[in-house]
């Protein structure tokens, strides 16, 4: 499994450093760092990621929660709708939100914030299976009623009790969700706005080398927070402790 991953990724690495005459340098990376439009394409994608994390975390939090809690006989069903849009086409969510927000303020359908919306849908398989396992991990029945015993109101509840201990599945939902963001090509594309997946398509038909070693970078960069991210969930938590303490 690691060579399935690891050799695509080390022959890129190799391609972006080959020079001339079979000479091997860093000029690749170095060109990265030159390119006037790296910072803006970064910073829009970066702005859409974000925005679609508050919309998800939003809906979906919620949602798991409540599932737990009342519905249990509705996961199943409730999982196999968050994996819709692995079966739906991308042209078909393109075009549904569209018509959807046909009506909308140019705000929206007219700036990139539409983006953050398809996102979101294209996201949810990643963000539910994340924040389901996290639900499943805690005690959430003894913590709800904990709180409401001592006269939380549901948001208190939700926001101080829930989410603290589900904090590691929201923000491995939330790297999950930045690096499909950071990678997503064909709804900008479809949509005609300028990401950094799109400007990287661009760089890479002038500039091949550096556009293969950016996306090396990247892809790095997301398996090393992946990896702290793996590392932070196997301390203790926090109600875990609590508890032991209780006891």
């Amino acid at each position: 499994m690691g060579a399935y991953f690891l050799v695509p990724v080390a022959a890129a690495l190799e391609f972006a450093l080959r020079g001339p005459n079979g000479t091997h340098s860093l000029a690749a990376f170095r060109d990265i760092a030159a390119q006037p439009e790296l910072v803006p394409m970064l910073t829009v994608s970066l702005r859409i990621a974000l925005g679609t994390l508050l919309i998800t975390v939003a809906l979906m939090v919620p949602t798991v929660v409540w599932v737990h809690l009342r519905l249990p006989r509705l996961r199943p069903l409730v999982e196999a709708l968050s994996l819709l849009p692995l079966v739906v086409p991308v042209v078909v969510l393109v075009v549904g939100v569209l018509t959807a927000f046909a009506d909308a303020p140019n705000l929206i359908k007219g700036t990139p914030a539409i983006l953050a919306l398809e996102y979101v849908a294209l996201a949810m398989p990643f963000s539910y299976r994340a924040l389901d396992a996290g639900v499943s991990a805690v005690r959430l029945p003894t913590l709800v009623e904990a709180a409401r015993s001592l006269g939380a109101n549901w948001p208190t509840v939700l926001l101080r009790v829930v989410v603290p201990n589900i904090r590691t599945a929201i923000v491995g939902s939330a790297l999950l969700t930045t690096a499909l963001v950071l990678g997503e090509f064909t709804m900008a594309s479809l949509m005609l706005f300028d990401t950094f997946p799109t400007w990287m398509v661009r760089v890479g038909q002038q500039q091949a080398g550096v556009a293969v070693g950016l996306s090396v970078l990247v892809l790095l960069t997301s398996w090393a927070l992946l990896l702290a991210l793996s590392i932070a969930a196997g301390r203790p938590r926090g109600a875990t402790s609590l508890f032991r303490r209780s006891s």
